[in-house]
């Protein structure tokens, strides 16, 4: 196995996950239904504008390294709504938003932005365990007739998004994987 030097980048995404307590060591249960005795919020780091430039940096970096082309930036809402945003004004391409469901009200739709019909969309997400909720979001958006071209997320818990997304099709990008986390947290204590 060829050891990677760790860019200075992720070096530092991985410090501010820390210091903004974005992983947190206990007893919870995770949207997957799982139970863990950690539990990684980026909704805490990706208050930090700091923070937000680098993930956007960072996904621009992995971007170029995977050759991505695509039209546009997606985003499930909650987590990956800033995340998309902050790619969106770094890379100056438009910005899909998509809703756990269809609205109830108004226009009814599940996506806000317009999806044309063979667009190419990168797919953004804040963290992956077995990749369900990134899954349902790559299907709506190909409903509309989008061709999905990656999925990066910031931190991917490695429990199984990874293949289950491969299985479907999809590419799945990880910024920062747990194995990461959990090398810093032990060179730390």
């Amino acid at each position: 196995m060829v050891y990677m030097k760790m860019s200075k980048e992720k070096q530092l995404l991985i410090e501010l996950i820390f210091e903004e307590k974005a992983i947190e060591f206990g007893h919870f249960i995770l949207s997957s239904g799982k139970e863990s005795n950690y539990y990684i919020n980026i909704k805490k780091l990706i208050t930090n504008p700091k923070a937000l430039r680098l993930i956007a940096s960072l996904m621009k970096i992995k971007i170029d390294e995977f050759a991505l082309e695509y039209d546009k930036i997606a985003g499930p809402e909650l987590g990956a709504v800033p995340i998309a945003v902050s790619l969106a004004l770094v890379t100056d391409k438009p910005l899909l938003i998509v809703r756990k469901k269809k609205k109830e009200y108004g226009t009814g739709r599940q996506i806000e932005g317009e999806v044309k019909k063979g667009e190419r969309v990168l797919l953004v997400e804040d963290v992956t365990t077995t990749g369900g909720s990134v899954l349902r979001a790559a299907k709506a958006l190909e409903e509309e007739g989008a061709k999905i071209v990656g999925i990066m997320v910031v931190v991917d818990r490695e429990e199984g998004a990874k293949e289950a997304l491969g299985k479907e099709g999809y590419t799945l990008i990880p910024l920062v994987t747990v194995g990461d986390l959990f090398k810093y947290r032990e060179k730390r204590e």
